[in-house]
């Protein structure tokens, strides 16, 4: 394979220096066709909606691509290696972000390049990319695409491509789990499990935050690790300059009582944070978070666990070969992440 060209992920456009191309997928074999695995969470074949856009991509892959699916029961890093040894070259992420970054964590360091088909329902890191949500377009655009190769954010050894948080995010995921198992997903519960996170939530966290040496003591309810230009562009808050230079914005919010508290989580809810909420920003390649709790309970892509204090953030830089379009396609005008189920 030849040298991938390094880029920052997921700040993708523009791709390409005029001088230096990228290799097309269909250039990587010497028979002119790469073999891919399609490679999609179990749920998402017992939905109709993704099971319809897997076909649709399926069908413009052709018989270079093979379908497999995953259950989050067993380890996808498994599923990934067995593909690899038999024989695979590209791997096809099919889902929405935590199927791409469980994915991709299995794919970091591999001499394979990955792609991303576009399911779920934000899908922050695929638009990052430039890639279409329509299944047949986002498939053309992957058999099109180039090879780059781009530095990957870890907490704790765990990958995240768009964001990991601790303090009262996480928490309000956790309660809005509960609250969906019993009462089905709908916009109302999910207020409901921001208002019983607010209800309950004791106090701010307190921290020890190291930044690129520099030590800091605070409180605060929220600390937000981004990795997703895109991301931050849709909240509209600063920081994309950071990710461009491999390195992370983070966020760290005020001590501001718990009225303030339940501002800040009413607009996380909502995806309406703004510049000026009670938000410091704080660009660092190097993090380490210790907090009083042995294992806080952190977030990163939508999913969530438990992690060891101290929390280390790190940039692996050009950890994943990652298949990108030359063109990226610009966002849809009136469309935003979120707005489509899956």
């Amino acid at each position: 394979m030849p040298d991938p060209q390094t880029l920052t992920a997921p700040e993708m456009p523009p791709l390409l220096p005029a001088n230096d191309p990228a290799t097309p997928l269909a250039a990587v074999n010497a028979d002119g066709a790469a073999r891919i695995c399609v490679i999609a969470n179990a749920a998402s074949g017992r939905n109709s909606h993704d099971a319809e856009a897997i076909t649709r991509a399926m069908a413009v892959f052709g018989d270079r691509a093979e379908l497999r699916y995953w259950s989050t029961d067993t380890d996808i890093a498994e599923d990934v290696e067995r593909a690899l040894r038999d024989g695979f070259d590209t791997i096809v992420a099919a889902g929405g972000d935590g199927t791409v970054m469980a994915i991709a964590s299995a794919m970091m360091g591999k001499d394979a390049a990955m792609a991303v088909l576009p399911l779920g329902t934000f899908n922050y890191f695929a638009r990052g990319l430039g890639l279409p949500e329509d299944p047949e377009a986002a498939a053309r655009l992957i058999l099109q695409g180039g090879h780059h190769r781009i530095a990957v954010a870890t907490v704790n050894g765990q990958v995240f491509l768009n964001n990991a948080s601790l303090g009262v995010y996480p928490s309000i995921l956790k309660e809005r789990e509960t609250t969906y198992a019993r009462f089905g997903r709908h916009r109302i519960a999910a207020y409901w499990s921001v208002v019983k996170t607010f209800l309950r939530f004791q106090r701010p966290m307190q921290v020890v935050l190291t930044a690129d040496g520099v030590e800091t003591r605070l409180r605060s309810p929220l600390i937000f690790v981004a990795r997703s230009a895109y991301q931050l562009d849709f909240f509209g808050l600063k920081g994309g300059d950071a990710i461009s230079n491999d390195a992370f914005a983070l966020f760290v919010a005020r001590d501001r009582g718990r009225a303030g508290l339940f501002r800040l989580a009413w607009r996380l809810i909502r995806r309406q944070l703004r510049p000026g909420d009670g938000l410091e920003l704080i660009r660092a390649r190097d993090i380490t978070i210790s907090t009083r709790q042995k294992s806080p309970l952190i977030a990163f892509d939508g999913e969530k666990g438990r992690m060891r204090s101290p929390l280390t953030f790190k940039i692996e830089t050009e950890a994943l070969t990652i298949i990108a379009p030359e063109n990226p396609i610009p966002e849809a005008e009136g469309t935003a992440p979120g707005d489509h189920s899956g």
